[in-house]
């Protein structure tokens, strides 16, 4: 069957939409839809709606993470990615504070696996969620104990499995019933019994995203239906070598609706109870994966973690009345919202033109450092920064391209700014996640843009720049 997670029943159903408070109002009549001109910078200081302050993001007042653009500029070159650890933590503790008792943290490394930003995530307590051999070794490099890490995702290597086995992970999500014969397998040569989660197919919950990337819409590569769910609950009831903890189902990407957030929460445990049930096992974790939204575009809100921790409350609340979910632990996987604000893309103007009446700037950098824009074909805020973009000047619709010889090489169209000049400083922002780990920095062998963290208003490099010639010297011409 094609849909295997049912609604959930009428109480956690109304658990997870009745504590937030009444939706938001409509848009007025007449009001646009489309792309706006973008704020200025101290209009999205003001509070919207009553809410506090809506961006904590690393571009503040004209700086980033405190800093001049131009400083930074000049110290480690142009394009250059800069994330601000500041502002991770405060996305930390803002998430923190809306998680109730039981509810815990995995950082999804493949929101951006770069080893300062992990180690510091580790740092604040946070586990990790890894889906490959490679961030499973990222992970125990940044100092995080396997204890702490859920190995996920589809096509995991006999190797990939038997490292996670060796290493001694939290849990490991298996995702078909091949998948679970192969691990049993590995885990009896190992003289092992490994925790397991099962991940259920969620293919209707793909129409939540707002810009589909990674859900499932339907091609299964997510996840197993409910029969082979329910079969591969019993054959790792009876073996020796599986210790099964409970579920995972993850199919929505960059949901800003708290409501849809919980309402998933609800239906993964509800679908857990019914395994461990139907099955015979406790029920102690249920994995609800990550999800967690960022506003990419200048109209749109933040998640309203407020009306998100209310709905929450309710859930865990509904768990403790319940004996056999008293001791169920509920894990979120974000990445992007811990680490999406804080990066900026930084990249110097080296041309502008105007073409029948459009005003194009061309970058030093462009989508094969920064490929979201083309490949989900979501544009980026993007903000002059320092000099010209603090003057006050007239905004107007700029272009802006990179350096690429591809029409896809398109930042940003039509996006009302200060016009920059030859020679200013550009930031592209959102881009702490999916940003340089999502990039394709080998096309056209430009040079591949250095990435640094600011903490406390000290910058450090923690992945030099590298030039062709560095990738070159690794190449060879055979003598055939």
């Amino acid at each position: 069957m094609s849909i295997v997670r049912r609604p959930p029943p009428l109480e956690w159903a109304a658990t997870a939409r009745s504590t937030a408070g009444p939706p938001p109002p409509p848009a007025r009549p007449g009001s646009p839809t489309g792309p706006q001109p973008e704020p200025r910078a101290e209009a999205e200081d003001r509070p919207r709606r009553g809410r506090p302050r809506a961006r904590n993001e690393i571009f503040r007042s004209g700086r980033l993470a405190g800093l001049a653009a131009a400083e930074l500029a000049e110290r480690f070159g142009t394009p250059l990615y800069v994330y601000d650890l500041d502002v991770i933590d405060r996305q930390v503790a803002a998430l923190r504070a809306a998680l109730p008792a039981g509810f815990e943290l995995a950082y999804a490394v493949k929101a951006n696996p770069a080893l300062a930003i992990v180690a510091h995530l580790g740092r604040l307590g946070l586990g990790a969620d890894v889906a490959s051999g490679g961030e499973l070794e990222t992970v125990r490099r940044a100092g995080i104990e396997a204890s702490r890490v859920v190995f996920t995702g589809p096509g995991k290597r006999d190797d990939e499995l038997a490292r996670a086995v060796a290493a001694g992970v939290r849990a490991i999500t298996v995702e078909s019933p091949g998948e679970l014969e192969r691990l049993e397998r590995l885990a009896a040569a190992a003289g092992r019994r490994v925790p397991i989660l099962l991940r259920s197919a969620v293919s209707d919950a793909a129409r939540l995203e707002r810009v589909r990337l990674v859900g499932d819409d339907g091609a299964g590569k997510f996840g197993m239906d409910l029969d082979d769910l329910r079969a591969a609950a019993r054959a790792a009831v009876r073996s020796p070598h599986l210790e099964l903890l409970g579920v995972h189902a993850f199919g929505a990407s960059n949901v800003l609706d708290a409501s849809a957030v919980a309402a998933h929460v609800a239906a993964t445990i509800e679908l857990g109870l019914a395994l461990a049930r139907s099955a015979g096992f406790p029920l102690r974790l249920v994995d609800v994966g990550g999800g967690l939204g960022i506003p990419y575009e200048p109209h749109e809100e933040s998640l309203d973690l407020v009306g998100l921790a209310g709905r929450l409350r309710s859930i865990a609340a509904r768990l403790a009345d319940e004996p056999v979910t008293r001791q169920t632990r509920v894990l979120f996987e974000p990445g992007r919202f811990l680490v999406g604000p804080a990066g900026a893309y930084l990249a110097r103007v080296v041309d502008r033109k105007s073409v029948n009446g459009t005003t194009v700037v061309i970058l030093d950098g462009g989508v094969h450092h920064v490929l979201r824009p083309a490949l989900v074909g979501q544009e980026h805020r993007v903000r002059v920064v320092g000099g010209r973009g603090e003057s006050g000047a007239k905004q107007w619709p700029v272009t802006v391209a990179g350096p690429l010889c591809s029409g896809l090489d398109v930042l940003t169209a039509s996006a009302v700014m200060v016009v920059p000049e030859p020679g200013d400083l550009v930031a592209v922002l959102d881009v702490g996640a999916y940003g340089f780990t999502e990039s394709m920095p080998f096309f056209l062998s430009h040079p591949i843009p250095a990435e640094v963290a600011v903490r406390a208003g000290r910058a450090e490099c923690i992945r030099p720049r590298m030039e062709p010639e560095a990738w070159l010297a690794t190449q060879r011409i055979p003598d055939w």
